[in-house]
C-alpha cells in the first residue's frame, strides 16, 4: 500500500527544510549527516530545499554503519571531525523505527563536540527500543511490528513510501 507518493514526499521534505532553517536561521552553516544510502539521498534533497529558500549552507556527509551488526563493522563519518566542532549536526535517515540505527549513529560523534545534534527522518514509526526521538519528521506512522515501511528512491528522487 502506498503511503506517500512523489509529490507528497516532496512536500514533506520542503516542510522539514523550512523547519530546519527556522530553527537555525542564526547559523551560517549546518551539517546534514545522511545515514547509509537512503539517508544520504534524503540529506541531499533537504539541503537543496534549504539552500533554495535561505542563505544557510548545508554541508552533507555520509554516516556509514551496518544496522544489523553495528559493533562488528566500523561506523564512519565522511567528514573530518574538526569540521564538526561547534557545528549544528543533523542525522538524517529515511525511517526511524526502534531507534537502534540512530543510537549507534551517535558513536563517531562522541569523538567531537558539535554545538548541537538533532535527528531528521521522513517516516517515524512508534516501536522504540532506544531513547531516540526525531526533531524533524515528515510523517509519523503507527504500524504493527510485523509491517514494514520502505522508501523507494530513483537515484536522487524519492518516488514513494510503501507499507507492506
Amino acid at each position: 500500500m502506498i503511503i506517500l507518493n512523489q509529490r507528497q514526499i516532496q512536500q514533506k521534505i520542503k516542510r522539514m527544510a523550512i523547519e530546519i532553517f527556522e530553527a537555525h536561521a542564526d547559523e551560517s552553516s549546518i551539517v546534514l549527516a545522511g545515514i547509509n544510502s537512503k539517508g544520504l539521498v534524503l540529506a541531499h534533497l533537504i539541503a537543496q530545499e534549504i539552500e533554495q529558500l535561505s542563505s544557510l549552507k548545508a554541508t552533507i556527509c555520509n554516516l556509514s554503519l551496518n544496522p544489523a551488526e553495528p559493533l562488528k563493522h566500523p561506523i564512519t563519518l565522511s567528514l573530518e571531525h574538526k569540521l564538526l566542532k561547534n557545528k549544528v549536526m543533523i542525522l538524517v535517515d529515511d525511517v526511524l523505527n526502534t531507534g537502534r540505527t540512530m543510537f549507534f549513529g551517535f558513536k563517531p560523534i562522541m569523538d567531537v563536540i558539535p554545538k548541537k545534534v538533532e535527528i531528521c527522518v521522513l517516516i517515524e514509526r512508534m516501536h522504540k527500543s532506544f531513547p531516540i526521538r526525531a526533531d524533524y519528521v515528515g510523517m509519523k506512522l503507527a504500524t504493527t511490528i510485523k509491517q514494514n515501511i520502505e522508501v523507494y528512491f530513483d537515484q536522487s528522487v524519492a518516488l514513494e513510501v510503501q507499507l507492506t
